[in-house]
């Protein structure tokens, strides 16, 4: 080992059976580390900044009612947060990594996420606003197709970059196997994770060629495209679920 995995590998107890597991993979970074508790904090503005009303406290009840037209989107968009959110907080317990490849990453998902809530809310209240024939969300908000296309773009964009960090940041730990002693089954598992996070990537990259590429009139499956994900997800999951080691070879 060079000088930098020997420095991640003295960083780890001499009995890692010793450690706590979570679906039989040990825990590493159990305790959290400065760049988690920076992430969290990131997670945590993203989050208030997704505020139900956008400007200030409803103080008569049109305005709470006009408020609440906003709530599904709201909510929406922290489920969709709180997935990267998990994706880097079981990450960072299995791993236990801040090294510098991996911080410098954790700060690229940091950028992006922020940039990436506007469009986010953008885009699902516009969906609500679709499915409830106008009752909540809100207009796009676009004067022309051109407008309608960059949203979607940005948006693929925006959720594809996260995504393709933490593919990254799951490489990385692929990468330092070594150090990280990982054993078979923390290897498939890794592995697993690598190729689980791969799927939004290729679905983001479709929505951004079909943002670019559609007829106006057809623009919406740019986002329709996402809910796919709900079934690639747990075939993925399905298929390494009763033997990952077996799917590893």
């Amino acid at each position: 080992m060079n000088e930098h995995a020997q420095e991640i590998a003295s960083g780890l107890p001499p009995d890692l059976n010793a450690l706590p597991r979570l679906n039989g993979f040990r825990l590493r970074g159990i305790a959290m580390t400065r760049l988690e508790t920076f992430i969290d904090a990131a997670f945590a503005f993203a989050i208030t900044m997704l505020m139900i009303a956008t400007q200030q406290i409803p103080d008569d009840v049109e305005t709470l009612l006009a408020a609440f037209k906003n709530v599904p989107a709201f909510v929406t968009s922290i489920i969709v947060l709180g997935i990267f959110w998990r994706g880097h907080w079981l990450w960072s317990r299995r791993y236990g990594l801040e090294d510098g490849v991996s911080i410098f990453i954790s700060w690229a998902m940091i950028v992006t996420m922020l940039i990436y809530i506007y469009p986010l809310k953008a885009i699902f209240s516009s969906m609500w606003r679709l499915l409830t024939d106008g009752r909540v969300g809100h207009a796009l908000g676009a004067d022309s197709e051109s407008q309608v296309r960059a949203v979607f773009a940005v948006f693929a964009l925006g959720f594809t970059a996260i995504a393709l960090e933490m593919v990254l940041l799951n490489l990385r730990a692929w990468q330092l196997r070594e150090p990280l002693r990982l054993n078979v089954r923390e290897q498939a598992m890794t592995f697993n994770e690598i190729t689980g996070w791969s799927i939004p990537v290729g679905v983001g990259l479709i929505s951004l060629v079909l943002a670019l590429c559609l007829p106006g009139s057809q623009i919406q499956w740019s986002g329709w495209i996402y809910f796919s994900m709900v079934i690639l997800v747990p075939l993925h999951k399905a298929y390494f679920r009763q033997k990952p080691e077996k799917a590893f070879h």
